[in-house]
């Protein structure tokens, strides 16, 4: 076995999944569904993901809060080549789970990050002879690239099965430990100093909350705390290709600029800036590396002097290209520099909307009209932090546009609107070869709400009130002290100040999932990592602690006296 620090593309993801409950962690799992060729068995499906976990460490990899020792950040490590539990069910009714419990099992159940690999397999078979294999995948091992990579290859090695010869695949010259060591080099400190110092610069610019227009701070009893709806256009895939071709863009920035220009519109904003989701695949030696390397950089586009679409389409690829050029470091050091901007303002600084840009080659949408469809809460994605969330999927025969929102920013009409008026943008451009409707039309041609009466503005963080007391003063005292303690422990620091944030006390943001587990079993629950990596003094924080077990249960009589509580 060895071990490796995480890679600086798993550790948007760790941060991620770690911000959310174990209840809708699954939001965050991968589910791949292949056909089985005919005449591959459940045994050669066996041998062959048998074959692909021997080949790629990525998939026999767990992933840890520490090394073991203080002051120590999370690791991964790399277990030796062994056999995958593959899971075989039948459609046939013979008392047995069905197929699609089983899948809803496998692919809902959190992942036990430090004792189980981030591959799970079922083989679903009728009458014994093998039809599908459906893998779940953790999202700390792989990304869009590394699962193209590892369909292709089960494929090929289906095909050759079927056809009873050989299979030819491409040899692994290098593993996510590779990339790892790299990252810990000399030259990929350089890459990485300049992209915070591109950070820096970008953040400084921000206004502190970018929805701050449209901010309700009451909602109604019934209102879920985000929502989530998608537009599916076959218009939108041929009109997209025709105004990047006529621009010399891609297609992804065209959606890129229409959604700023919607949220200028939104928002009042001159400026505007995303979260755009990056590979960072080409920014070092490593590039065929299977693991996750993704994570979201930021874009900010000046959008004042109310330009023409075709304008701001300029505007968006500059800046884009200047923000690709900065993606590629550890994004937990922006979590850091993002919370001591927070700091500096006295309250938290939010980035804005994420946006990502998938294409999905196999996937078809048959229809030819566009279709608007409300999905199910995403209470996993509310948890996150997120503000808006826009996906972007060109399909062969359609482009599918996704938008979750949190209700505070966006009601269900704002929604709507902004997904139809992406389309109606896009659209309208294609109509007009000089440009394109100008950004103080957008409003109007998708329909936007007007913005609501100004409110008073909300309080820093610091001093906010909405916290649960622990008790008498004494107790706030030792809920202070334990959060003190885990501090320190966790991150080697001899002593800290608890009127200084997390990160200004010498946190490193990458350590509070292991902050918040020596916090409970110490017996205090309460804080997030969103809390933790904010601005918000540890003082604070403390107040918010709340005790797992009732008092009684941790403390003798005398020591309840002692606390200032009854017995």
């Amino acid at each position: 076995m060895r071990t490796a620090n995480l890679c600086w593309g798993q550790r948007y993801i760790w941060l991620r999944v770690h911000q959310l409950p174990p209840g809708h962690q699954h939001e965050t799992h991968i589910v791949l569904t292949l056909d089985v060729p005919a005449g591959v068995t459940p045994g050669h499906c066996q041998a062959m993901l048998t074959h692909l976990v021997r080949r790629h460490e990525t998939l026999r990899t767990t992933y840890h809060l520490d090394a073991g020792e203080p002051g120590t950040g999370p690791v991964q490590r790399i277990h030796p080549p062994g056999a995958l539990k593959l899971r075989e069910v039948t459609v046939e009714r013979d008392g047995t789970p069905a197929p699609a419990e089983v899948v809803e099992e496998l692919s809902t159940r959190p992942f036990d990050l430090a004792g189980e690999w981030p591959l799970r397999a079922a083989v679903i078979t009728a009458g014994g002879v093998a039809k599908r294999v459906v893998l779940v995948l953790n999202h700390l091992a792989v990304d869009v690239w590394t699962l193209g990579e590892l369909k292709r290859e089960l494929r090929t090695q289906g095909a050759a099965l079927a056809a009873r010869r050989p299979a030819t695949v491409m040899p692994v010259r290098h593993q996510p430990s590779d990339l790892a060591r790299h990252e810990t080099s000399a030259d990929a400190t350089v890459v990485a100093a300049r992209s915070i110092a591109y950070w820096q610069e970008e953040v400084a610019a921000l206004p502190a909350d970018p929805y701050a227009a449209r901010r309700r701070s009451v909602l109604t009893t019934d209102e879920p705390p985000a929502r989530h709806a998608s537009l599916t256009s076959p218009a939108l895939l041929d009109a997209t290709r025709r105004i990047a071709a006529r621009h010399g863009v891609w297609p992804s920035l065209v959606h890129l600029a229409a959604h700023t220009a919607l949220t200028a519109a939104y928002t009042g904003l001159a400026s505007v800036s995303h979260l755009s989701f990056v590979s960072n695949r080409e920014s070092h030696p490593y590039p065929d590396v299977l693991t996750c390397m993704f994570s979201p950089t930021l874009v900010r586009v000046d959008c004042s002097g109310d330009p023409a679409f075709g304008d701001l389409l300029g505007r968006v690829a500059a800046a884009f290209a200047r923000a690709k050029e900065h993606s590629y470091l550890p994004y937990d050091e922006v979590v850091e520099l993002v919370s001591r901007e927070g700091s500096r303002r006295g309250r938290e600084v939010r980035l804005g909307p994420e946006v990502n840009f998938i294409k999905q080659r196999s996937k078809d949408y048959g229809g030819r009209r566009t279709a608007f469809t409300w999905h199910p809460v995403p209470e996993a994605w509310a948890h996150a932090g997120s503000e808006a969330y826009l996906r972007v999927d060109e399909w062969r025969d359609a482009v599918a546009v996704s938008l979750q929102a949190a209700s505070p920013v966006m009601d269900a009409a704002a929604v709507e609107a902004f997904l139809r008026g992406h389309e109606a943008l896009i659209l309208a451009c294609d109509a007009d070869p000089e440009g394109g409707p100008r950004l103080g039309d957008v409003a109007r041609l998708a329909a936007l709400p007007e913005p609501p009466p100004p409110s008073r503005p909300a309080p820093p963080d610091h001093t906010s009130t909405d916290h649960v007391s622990t008790g008498g003063p004494m107790i706030g005292e030792e809920a202070a002290h334990d959060l003190s303690a885990a501090v320190r422990v966790v991150n080697g620091l001899s002593r800290l100040d608890l009127s200084d944030s997390y990160t200004l006390a010498g946190g490193r943001a990458l350590r509070i999932p292991r902050v918040l587990a020596e916090l409970r079993e110490r017996g205090w629950q309460g804080l997030t990592l969103r809390q933790l990596a904010g601005p918000v003094p540890l003082g604070v924080l403390a107040d918010r602690l709340v005790p797992i077990r009732p008092l009684a249960e941790r403390h003798r009589p005398s020591d309840l006296t002692r606390l200032g509580v009854k017995p």
